[in-house]
C-alpha cells in the first residue's frame, strides 16, 4: 500500500506541527488516512467530522493552506509522498489538534433576524414564482462548515470586527429572507441591520472556498449591497426622510 506522508498541527496555540507516515488504500480520503492515523499512531489526536459525506461541514480543515473538508478530498490528488499539511481553521478560537470553537458563528446566528411570511391567499396557500424558489433554493445549500466566515479576511485579519460583522455565511441568510417575495420584514431589518454589510469588499474569497459552490459574492452580498444602497441614497427615500422624517 503507498504511504501518506501528513503534517498534523498538534496541541492548542502553543502547539506545533508532526509528522506521520501512514499507508492508505485506493479510494480513500483525507479523512480516511487521519482516521488511520488515529487508529494506529495518535489515538489522543482530536478531530471533528460526523456524516463523511460532505454534508454536515464538521471536518473542516486547512489542507496545504487552504480551508477544506477532508471527507471530499481523494488521496488520488495527492501525489505518493508529497506532505499534506492539515491544520486546524485559523479565524476561529482553536481547542486542540485540528479542532477549534466555531460557537461565535452559532452566537451570530442568533442575531438574524426571522422570516415573517405575508398572509396565505384566500385558497389557503402561498404562491411564489419559481425563479424565487431557485433562488431561495442556492441559499439553502449551505451546509454551515464555515469555511467562508474562515477565508473572510475581514474577520481572520481583524479579529476586532467580530462584534459588528456577521460574515458572509450569515449574509447568504439575510439575502435569503430580503429577496423573498412573501417577506414582510422591513427591508431595513434585513439589510441594514449592523451587521457590518458595509465591511465587506466584494473579493470573492468566500465565494472561491465554499464547497457547495453558493454564488456568495454575486448571488447574496452584492444584491444586498444595491438593497442598502437602494434605502440609503435613493432620492425619492432622502425626499420623504426630509419632508416626512422617514422613508
Amino acid at each position: 500500500m503507498p504511504n501518506a506522508h501528513l503534517r498534523v498541527w498538534r496541541g492548542e496555540e502553543d502547539g506545533e506541527y508532526k509528522e506521520y507516515d501512514v499507508e492508505y488504500e485506493e479510494g480513500m480520503v483525507v479523512l480516511d488516512v487521519v482516521h488511520r492515523l488515529q487508529a494506529t499512531q495518535t489515538p489522543d489526536l482530536a478531530v471533528r467530522w460526523n456524516c463523511k459525506a460532505g454534508k454536515c461541514g464538521s471536518c473542516s480543515a486547512e489542507v496545504n493552506g487552504t480551508p477544506k473538508l477532508q471527507c471530499m478530498l481523494r488521496m488520488e490528488l495527492y501525489p505518493e509522498g508529497e506532505t499534506i499539511s492539515i491544520a486546524p481553521l485559523k479565524t476561529f478560537p482553536l481547542i486542540r489538534d485540528l479542532v477549534t470553537d466555531v460557537a461565535w458563528n452559532y452566537e451570530k446566528a442568533k442575531t438574524i433576524p426571522e422570516i415573517k411570511l405575508q398572509p396565505r391567499e384566500a385558497d389557503g396557500t402561498h404562491r411564489m414564482a419559481q425563479i424565487d424558489v431557485d433562488r431561495g433554493q442556492e441559499f439553502r445549500k449551505c451546509i454551515e462548515c464555515f469555511i467562508c466566515q474562515d477565508v473572510c479576511h475581514v474577520i481572520r485579519d481583524h479579529p476586532e470586527n467580530m462584534n459588528a460583522f456577521a460574515g458572509p455565511r450569515f449574509f447568504v441568510r439575510l439575502a435569503e429572507i430580503s429577496m423573498h417575495p412573501l417577506d414582510t420584514n422591513p427591508r431595513e431589518d434585513t439589510v441594514q441591520h449592523g451587521f457590518g454589510l458595509e465591511y465587506c469588499n466584494i473579493t470573492k474569497c468566500c465565494t472561491d472556498v465554499c464547497p457547495e459552490g453558493i454564488h456568495i459574492t454575486d448571488n447574496a452580498i452584492i444584491p444586498l449591497k444595491e438593497r442598502s444602497a437602494d434605502i440609503h441614497y435613493d432620492p425619492l427615500r432622502a425626499l420623504g426622510r426630509k419632508l416626512f422624517g422617514k422613508s
